[in-house]
């Protein structure tokens, strides 16, 4: 039986932090409108609700009584919106890890809630390029942020805004 050499290594100063990275850097000009930036599905818990209730504060029975919200017509305690919305942050895709190098800041967002999420919903977030504005040394990038649920139902429509450095 031969021996194992063990693995090589990286002689000092030739490992560079900076260039290891996720996936290879791009700039603006790289980007196109119609790329998707998709995050991993998610499954809801009864222990995502009560986490977010707890950072969030918001006492409203619509999120945590059962009965009080299938008195109120609901199927059953409702996930906050905004818990469903930070499912759309983009550090949940690989899209920042694209533009790490240029990013400058997160500008604003929108979203609409289209369908009510429950604890046992599966959410599947996606970042679509819908624009690319340039403006000088910097260009805006309008993403379409889309949830759907396990059903297929689209649950949150928004839009995001980065601001980007130019080449």
């Amino acid at each position: 039986m031969e021996k194992q050499q063990p693995p090589a290594t990286t002689a000092p100063g030739e490992f560079d932090p900076d260039a290891f990275l996720v996936v290879p850097a791009r700039t603006f000009e790289d980007l196109r409108i119609g790329e998707v930036f998709r995050a991993p599905s998610r499954t809801l818990t009864d222990a995502h609700a009560a986490a977010f209730q707890t950072v969030s504060a918001d006492n409203h029975p619509v999120h945590y009584d059962a009965e009080w919200a299938r008195g109120h017509g609901h199927s059953a305690p409702v996930v906050h919106g905004l818990q469903v919305l930070a499912f759309t942050a983009p550090g949940a895709t690989l899209f920042p890890h694209f533009i790490g190098e240029v990013f400058v800041s997160f500008l604003e967002l929108s979203a609409r809630f289209l369908v009510e999420v429950h604890s046992g919903d599966t959410l599947y977030p996606a970042l679509t390029i819908t624009g690319l504005e340039p403006d000088g040394d910097t260009g805006i990038v309008v993403t379409e942020a889309t949830i759907h649920n396990q059903r297929g139902e689209l649950v949150l429509s928004g839009q995001h805004k980065y601001l980007l450095r130019r080449q």
